[in-house]
């Protein structure tokens, strides 16, 4: 009977150990967090799956992937790779981007995955989302990502797995090259090495290690915190160990899916989605940005990259009483925190210790910029702002009826991007593009994000690439 090691017990790591445990596997899950807080991210997350229907990705699937597949690749290598992935280079096997060879496995497996999922208990629909506009395609685990940890956890018990909870990996065991196991040590402090056919990391980015953060991200990092409570047991040392024996590393290690989150709130996911019905302004009483691109959904995450440049990594979304003509509004503002009300820009402003002055010519020159038309606020309606910078592209209306109110927003680290790079059966590969033999990367552990992240797939990349993990390690085809 193979013996098989998974660190970390959010979806890719269960997804791993249930389907190692379903083809004869004797499986053990390393766990930092104690039962009943295990689960990493997947435990707080909605855990909405960019897909068209249970069996298909959503449309805009790859082409958003490539889209932002990485920085500004060599034109040679990018031609090497619409070879057979056997006439690949060590160069282009070992590049950093998200590769075809890659990005097909995971659209190819997504609804093979889901449909695997189906069968271990889970339920799937399009149900409402947070978001009030919309681009692409969701669908939703019944239950969110809480429904994936609870149901996989007594699933994979059924099978026999064996959990180790409140327990940390501390190294890979080595042997001539080949991972041959685990160092491990328990919360009383002692240590153990775990012999097994192959270890398979599935234990998330960096987010919660200030230290890598800092190394990786920079300085503002200071102003970022995890999205929610999963997040601080990810400190990275999945990627820290791979990296010690020579893996290669994937994903833009820089940056990270960045959220808007109220900061005066401690519940998972305090987002702030409502900004486009108003105006951002920082510590200065200044917009930044434009507001409104587009979507929510499809723009969220550039706006917030540009709260988080900001001074202190903040920014105060203003808006007045006619947020209220936005139907629903309240299903995108998940904060617990009421806002900040006032029945004056003076008083908002001393209540936001922002510059008043600064902040009456921000309203008024944004106000004198709005033109007359239609407001549609479930759809883009091009209601743009005239001859202001930065424009507003769409919901541009004045912000001039009491009572004024005001959120203050800051960018949530939702995950890393940086991790290791793996193959199609998420093999971890070295530098020179081979596998490391008996090392697997699942999850936010491997890295596959540049630039803008593709919303909605990073629940979908753990369970696809978990399983297919346990999978390779133990011989089975599909």
């Amino acid at each position: 009977m193979k013996k098989i090691i998974v660190v970390g017990s959010g979806i890719a790591g269960l997804s791993a150990a249930l389907a190692a445990a379903q083809n004869g596997a004797s499986v053990t899950i390393i766990e930092r967090a104690q039962e009943g807080e295990h689960g990493g991210n997947t435990r707080y997350t909605e855990a909405y799956l960019r897909m068209k229907n249970i069996d298909e990705v959503a449309d805009d699937f790859v082409e958003h992937f490539m889209e932002n597949a990485g920085g500004y690749t060599d034109p040679s290598i990018e031609r090497e790779t619409v070879r057979d992935y056997e006439n690949w280079s060590s160069l282009a096997k070992s590049q950093s981007m998200l590769d075809a060879e890659l990005l097909y496995s995971f659209s190819e497996n997504a609804g093979i995955t889901l449909r695997w999922l189906e069968k271990a208990g889970m339920k799937f629909d399009f149900l409402p989302t947070a978001f009030i506009t919309t681009t692409t395609t969701r669908l939703l685990p019944v239950g969110g990502g809480l429904a994936f940890v609870d149901t996989l956890t007594d699933e994979c018990k059924k099978a026999g797995v064996n959990f180790q909870f409140e327990t940390t990996a501390k190294s890979l065991i080595v042997n001539d090259g080949n991972v041959e196991g685990l160092s491990v040590k328990s919360r009383d402090g002692k240590t153990d090495n775990i012999i097994a056919d192959a270890v398979i990391l599935a234990c998330g980015g960096f987010e919660g290690s200030p230290e890598m953060m800092a190394r990786y991200v920079g300085p503002r990092a200071i102003n970022l915190r995890p999205v929610a409570r999963g997040g601080h047991y990810n400190k990275g040392e999945g990627i820290d160990m791979a990296i010690k024996i020579g893996a290669a590393t994937n994903g833009e290690f820089s940056s990270f899916h960045a959220e808007p989150i109220d900061p005066r709130s401690g519940i998972a996911e305090p987002a702030i989605f409502t900004f486009p019905y108003g105006v951002l302004v920082n510590k200065e009483g200044n917009r930044f940005t434009d507001e409104a691109p587009g979507t929510v959904d499809a723009h969220y995450e550039s706006v917030t990259r540009r709260i988080y440049e900001q001074r202190d990594g903040i920014a105060y979304f203003i808006t007045d009483a006619k947020l209220d003509d936005v139907p629903n509004w309240q299903k995108g503002s998940r904060t617990d925190q009421p806002p900040i009300i006032a029945d004056s820009l003076k008083e908002l402003a001393q209540e936001l210790k922002i510059p008043y002055l600064a902040l009456d010519k921000t309203i008024n020159d944004y106000n004198a910029s709005c033109v007359y038309g239609e407001f549609k606020p479930l759809e883009k309606d091009g209601l743009a702002t005239q001859g202001l910078i930065p424009p507003k592209s769409n919901w541009a209306r004045p912000v001039d009826k009491a009572p004024y109110r005001a959120w203050p927003v800051i960018s949530a680290n939702v995950f890393t991007f940086g991790g290791l790079k793996v193959d199609r059966n998420a093999r971890v590969l070295d530098n020179d593009g081979d596998p490391i033999v008996g090392l697997y990367a699942a999850g936010e552990t491997m890295g596959i994000y540049y630039r803008t992240y593709t919303g909605s797939t990073s629940v979908l990349r753990g369970a696809v690439f978990g399983r297919l993990a346990a999978l390779h390690a133990l011989g089975v085809k599909q």
